[in-house]
């Protein structure tokens, strides 16, 4: 029975939307589950996932809060 979280910073990955959107979950999900199926042939119907979204404003990187470390990279 694998369970397998998804952990995303809360934004919109298109204008206007300000969260991942309920069908970009759902693919993730399919998507996740299909894959172990293929690879370790775990059924559909045992796989658990869990996606996350955290606040931008709590998740770091490279040392830095991530609007902060984009901007200083150039991303997004």
């Amino acid at each position: 029975m694998p369970i397998v979280t998804i952990q995303v910073t809360r934004e919109g990955t298109k204008p206007g939307a300000d969260s991942v959107t309920a069908n970009e979950k759902a693919q993730l999900i399919e998507g996740v589950s299909q894959l172990l199926l293929d690879v370790l042939n775990k059924p559909l119907e045992a796989t658990f996932v869990v996606i996350e979204e955290v606040e931008k404003e709590n998740w770091g990187w490279g040392g830095l809060p991530v609007d902060e470390y984009r901007k200083q990279r150039g991303l997004k």
